[in-house]
């Protein structure tokens, strides 16, 4: 099936009928429906003074409502929605930094944001559920009034749809603008990867302040005028019921989000079996190959793996479905952008040789906002640099080796965490593990994993030392291995290497 990008998401969702969003215990919101509602909250947002090139910041807890409140600003104006689990501090830099003209939050729910607002002079609307309103309607109002219409000033392909803040891991958090077409593309990529259909069924457990849940799950649905239903957020006791009540034909998850449902698989097995998924998608960080096996067990699908980031609009590269090869421990075929890989001087390299993941096409944002430097160190001959170390082969399958930042350069021999991580996964006792670099005074750094245990698993220290050793190089063999309950991850789920030393208290 073909996909092509819409010009813009008003003619995307004109242009699909039957349902298109729900929620869990709500009345599901028609392609008709969501599309009025699109237009008509377009319209308050030209009463309020708000059209294309203003930022609009959403603060709203996960569900319908943030889905198309979403799709409205973004469709209208400069979407720039944001964690509501951050601080006032938080809120004001964000806000500030995206020199927002609004920001919208949910009538009757307390956050820092509010606060943030008003500290900065931003205005402050509040958007408004009718009591058993259909998932994803509502209505808008400043000051507890409702917002007077005008007529509503729609993007066009080359406007800003979207604005989202890089990690800022290691550095200032970067603004990333995403075009109309740059999403629109990336939707349609993504539906065509996994040959969606209107029949479709998406169970979206993805926070929608990350590009992974508003593009992955929410956008390439309505390009392929599919249906998704939109959850309060993950939560793996309440997973199996979602799955048996929504009856989705597919889900797409970060790998923490898999590796939870699979803990609790074992209650939950033959509602699983009689699910019927069509797919499991994973995506945003690396899915150790026993995972993937275990989730194709459960739910007796393909489980594809897609390597995305903010600046590609989401989805880069994608494993393809059967009848086509699976690589396991490969994050697929471009999917989407040209990829290619490039050396240090900036020479393209041929199949089979290590170097920096390069991108470009429709779905690449066009530069960093405001920033001129991260611009020119991030853009060489037409390619976005990903700071991704890979290799590609002879067939066209993109393997990751990890961030070139998080390589651990243990006295001039560099070690890729992931193959650590795959290793220590292969351990039948072991749940979750992360490798990551440990500073040393005299190698400059040391491989070190933090470890989570099976619930009801036992093993030492080395026993685990000694599953690597059969396995790994003596130099990528972690040497300090420390068993946690949990591993800190970051606020959308992913595990993040670089700082792990510092948050577990071993520098």
């Amino acid at each position: 099936m073909n996909f092509e990008p819409a010009a813009a998401i008003p003619a995307m969702l004109a242009r699909a009928e039957g349902p298109a969003l729900g929620a869990p215990d709500r009345p599901d919101l028609s392609y008709a429906a969501l599309a009025a509602q699109v237009a008509a909250a377009g319209g308050q947002l030209a009463g309020l003074g708000l059209g294309p090139g203003d930022a609009v910041a959403i603060v709203l807890p996960n569900g319908p409502e943030m889905a198309t409140a979403f799709l409205s600003v973004a469709a209208h104006a400069v979407a720039a929605p944001l964690n509501p689990a951050y601080t006032e501090d938080e809120f004001a830099f964000y806000i500030e930094d995206l020199s927002a003209k609004a920001l919208i939050v949910a009538a009757g729910v307390e956050t820092p944001a509010r606060a943030a607002a008003a500290r900065l002079g931003v205005r402050l609307i509040e958007l408004v559920v009718a009591e058993g309103a259909p998932a994803g309607a509502f209505a808008l109002t400043e000051s507890g009034a409702p917002v007077a219409p005008a007529a509503p000033r729609a993007n066009g392909s080359s406007d800003v749809a979207l604005v989202l803040h890089t990690s800022g891991t290691t550095s200032r958090p970067k603004i990333v603008p995403l075009t109309t077409a740059n999403i629109c593309a990336s939707a349609a990529n993504i539906a065509g990867s996994l040959d969606l259909r209107a029949t479709d069924r998406c169970l979206n457990v993805m926070p929608l302040f990350h590009i992974h849940g508003l593009i992955a799950a929410v956008l390439s649905s309505m390009s392929a005028g599919a249906y998704v239903c939109c959850t309060p957020g993950f939560n793996a006791m309440k997973f199996f019921g979602w799955l048996e009540a929504v009856k989705p034909s597919w889900y797409t998850a970060v790998p923490t989000m898999h590796q939870a449902i699979l803990a609790r698989a074992g209650r939950n097995e033959a509602i699983a079996k009689a699910a019927g998924l069509r797919l499991v998608r994973s995506s945003s960080a690396s899915l150790p190959v026993p995972v993937l096996t275990a989730l194709e067990e459960l739910f007796g699908c393909p489980v594809v793996e897609a390597y995305g980031m903010t600046e590609a609009s989401h989805q880069m590269a994608a494993n393809p479905l059967p009848p086509r090869p699976r690589k396991p421990g490969s994050v697929g075929v471009a999917a989407g952008p040209e990829i290619a890989i490039m050396g240090e001087e900036g020479a393209i390299l041929p199949a089979g040789a290590t170097g920096e993941i390069v991108i470009r096409g429709a779905n690449v944002t066009p530069g960093y906002q405001n920033n001129p430097k991260a611009n020119a160190e991030n853009w060489t001959n037409g390619w976005f640099r990903t700071g991704d170390q890979g290799v590609l082969d002879d067939e066209g399958y993109l393997t990751i080796n990890g961030r070139l930042k998080e390589i651990i350069n243990r006295g001039g021999e560099k070690v890729s965490p992931r193959e650590v991580d795959d290793v220590l996964m292969e351990h039948p006792a072991v749940a979750q593990a992360v490798a990551f670099a440990l500073p040393h005074d005299k190698l400059g750094e040391e491989v070190a994993a933090v470890i989570v245990l099976r619930e009801g698993a036992s093993a030492t220290v080395a026993e685990i030392r000694a599953h690597c050793q059969s396995r790994l190089a003596a130099f990528k063999t972690p040497r300090e291995i420390i068993f946690r309950d949990e591993i800190p991850k970051g606020a959308t789920g992913k595990l993040q290497r670089i700082g792990l030393a510092e948050k577990l208290g071993l520098c």
